[in-house]
């Protein structure tokens, strides 16, 4: 558990940055913005993998609540609108422009869905930590007004949700493979 906890407070430590500005200016100016890239690559690659590592070994007991059987039905439609929120993330698209923090919105959805549909200690201590995060970056980005103007693209739109939908159902029907638990009955 120690190792997940670790891989945890990097990658999500890293990843708040942000919000303590005044941290990150004095890390960027102190490290220029190659050397501050870089350092926040490092840290984040080596928490997820850290992250992975940890989440495999830690037991999967004790169970802390029964999962929510509306979650496990539902985990299909949100993991496919948390993809399309992620693709349309970075793109120039009416839904960025309209939900202004896509990714978070997405990151949040994905991880609370898991955390109710799972209920032992590693995931809830996993999608516990994400959904946490998601919330505190999120409430940060709007008080610091963090949104970048653009002008949408319907093109990228289409992009987005066709692509979210087409690496949602992958996931889905790999789930099993990848994660050693089966998300959907058509799963492989």
């Amino acid at each position: 558990m120690t190792i997940l906890i670790l891989g945890l407070a990097m990658f999500l430590g890293i990843h708040l940055l942000p919000v303590l500005a005044g941290l990150r200016d004095a890390l960027y100016d102190r490290l220029g913005e190659k050397g501050y890239k870089g350092m926040f690559s490092a840290v984040s690659a080596i928490g997820l993998v850290l992250i992975v590592i940890g989440y495999a070994r830690a037991p999967s007991a004790p169970l802390l609540f029964q999962p929510f059987r509306a979650a496990i039905l539902l985990a299909p439609l949100a993991m496919i609108i948390s993809f399309v929120l992620f693709a349309s993330a970075n793109m120039r698209t009416h839904i960025r422009r309209r939900l202004k923090h896509p990714m978070l919105l997405g990151l949040g959805l994905w991880s609370g869905v898991h955390l109710l549909a799972n209920g032992e200690l590693r995931a809830t201590l996993l999608f516990g930590a994400f959904l946490a995060y998601a919330a505190i970056d999120l409430l940060s980005a709007v008080q610091r007004n963090a949104i970048k103007t653009f002008a949408p693209v319907a093109r990228q739109d289409m992009m987005a949700v066709g692509g979210g939908i087409v690496l949602a159902l992958l996931v889905m029907a790999f789930h099993r493979h990848l994660f050693g638990v089966p998300a959907v009955h058509w799963g492989l």
